[in-house]
């Protein structure tokens, strides 16, 4: 007999998590999911289970703009211990070599650190989520096989030692769409000639939230005990607010109604091109629209309860 389906309830908005370590992105997200009772929920990148930090998680309509902030610069601090490098590039993985790790002043560890700033290339892990004919290279790894991976370009736009204890190093990194911080902390590790691997990986902003205020999944089930679902939607950002410094249109009633069935509109003051936040104009969000080579406004991706 098959379980009864859990109740859901319609709900948009963006939550910003402080991911716990020890849990995946997919289980911090499902776990929310569940909190909340949404029909849908994404997120806009993992981070690893050793990883906490900022998982902006996306429910219901709002889970359709995930895709505009998977290309959006990140910024972590991680702790690297040098002269120990591990099968997975973090402690989570089996030691594979120790080696002693060189002396170094502020100038030379400078050094190193300029090396991996501005735009490099960089070879992805095998612990990651990168796929090979549909697979996760990380599901290769656990079973001992690894595969050529072709170098990616990354920018690394501020690398900057926060400081040192012992073999540790504490990094600052603000990096581009695509960049493994286990990789660039192993890669420091060759070049210093002992090896390395992350103990910490913490992510404070991702695109436009920068200083997020954070909620722990422990506040939202306290929350939602207190005050139950008003107390929690509380706590949810609007389903645009990861594309906020985007331009915005505002449309009539009546330009608003042939755009939701698909039609290009007229829009006075619209930008001449690109992508633009569509509002009516009592404010209520219609989704996302793209100027087109007429200078109108065109629909690209409409929340549903302004479609219905």
């Amino acid at each position: 007999m098959s379980k009864p389906r859990r109740p859901r309830r319609p709900v948009d908005g963006v939550l910003l998590l402080d991911k716990p370590q020890g849990i995946t992105s997919n289980q911090a997200l499902m776990r929310i999911r569940h909190l909340y009772q949404a029909d849908k929920a994404g997120h806009t990148g993992s981070l690893d289970p050793l990883a906490t930090g900022l998982l902006p998680v996306c429910l219901g309509e709002a889970s359709k703009f995930t895709q505009y902030l998977l290309d959006a610069d990140k910024v972590y601090v991680t702790r690297i211990r040098l002269g120990v490098a591990t099968t997975t590039g973090d402690s989570e993985g089996d030691i594979i070599s120790e080696a002693p790790v060189p002396v170094l002043d502020a100038a030379a560890i400078e050094a190193v650190l300029e090396r991996f700033r501005g735009e490099i290339d960089q070879v992805p892990s095998m612990f990651s989520a990168l796929k090979k004919d549909g697979r996760p290279l990380y599901e290769l790894a656990r079973k001992g096989i690894e595969i050529e991976r072709p170098a990616r370009h990354i920018t690394v736009y501020r690398l900057a030692l926060l400081g040192v204890a012992g073999n540790e190093w504490t990094l600052e990194a603000h990096v581009s769409k695509g960049t493994y911080i286990r990789s660039l902390a192993e890669d420091i590790g060759k070049v210093l000639g002992c090896g390395a691997h992350v103990v910490m990986l913490r992510r404070l902003s991702l695109g436009p939230f920068v200083q997020p205020v954070m909620v722990t999944l422990e506040q939202v089930e306290a929350a939602l005990a207190e005050g139950g679902h008003e107390a929690i939607d509380k706590l949810l950002l609007p389903p645009w607010a990861g594309l906020a410094s985007w331009p915005r249109v505002e449309l009539s009633e009546n330009a608003a109604y042939y755009l939701r069935h698909g039609q290009p509109v007229r829009c006075p003051g619209a930008p001449a091109g690109g992508d633009v936040l569509v509002f009516e104009q009592d404010g209520a969000f219609l989704g996302v629209g793209v100027i087109d080579d007429e200078g109108r406004v065109a629909p690209r991706r409409l929340i549903r309860s302004m479609v219905e």
